[in-house]
């Protein structure tokens, strides 16, 4: 390997460390913004470190083939280093920026969505509603009027069955015997209150 890879893979190192400041607070801040659970946080910490690792490799492959010296460690570690001195609490507020934006920019269409569709299909729902109520009242009237007299026609060709199969004199005579007999008996087993002594 000739002096000039070597500094063409210690560029490229360098660069590869700044990429990763940038992702880490990226990462950092969209899940604090974003307030993941707690059990996902590993996970997500976990396939960083992965696109991390396969985005230095592929870096250090283009540049020297994937060989790795004491130079490559030394531009990763200059890398982020330069980049937490100097551009990390840009990269933050950035970030937050983009955040706030793409949310107002979620909220407006949200809105929009519900001006443009969600509105008129409610007001349609509820149109549909009330013609429905008032048929339906309408219906019901209509029932009254003209189901009515039927009813009462109907009742009065009926009523002489009716008559004749309700219940007889003896048996109303027998329920009333066998409610007095009961209120007895429950007489009797009531407690009686003790009397005074003398």
């Amino acid at each position: 390997m000739n002096l000039h890879t070597q500094w063409v893979t210690l560029m490229w190192m360098l660069c590869s460390g700044a990429v990763l400041g940038v992702a880490f607070d990226s990462y950092r801040v969209v899940s604090g913004q974003l307030r993941f659970p707690r059990w996902s946080i590993h996970m997500l910490d976990l396939l960083y470190w992965i696109v991390a690792s396969l985005f230095v490799f592929r870096m250090l492959y283009m540049s020297n083939q994937g060989q790795l010296r004491f130079y490559v460690f030394l531009g990763l570690f200059i890398g982020v280093w330069v980049y937490y001195l100097y551009l990390s609490v840009l990269t933050e507020r950035i970030v937050v920026m983009l955040m706030m934006v793409t949310k107002r920019v979620f909220n407006f269409f949200i809105r929009l969505f519900q001006i443009l569709i969600v509105a008129p299909l409610m007001l349609v729902f509820k149109a549909v509603k009330l013609t429905f109520g008032f048929l339906w009242i309408m219906l019901l009237y209509l029932l009254r009027i003209f189901l009515l007299p039927l009813w009462r026609l109907v009742a009065w060709m009926f009523r002489p069955l009716v008559i004749r199969f309700q219940i007889s004199e003896k048996v109303r005579a027998l329920q009333l015997r066998i409610q007095h007999i009961w209120s007895s008996l429950m007489q009797l087993l009531k407690p009686r209150p003790k009397e005074p002594e003398d």
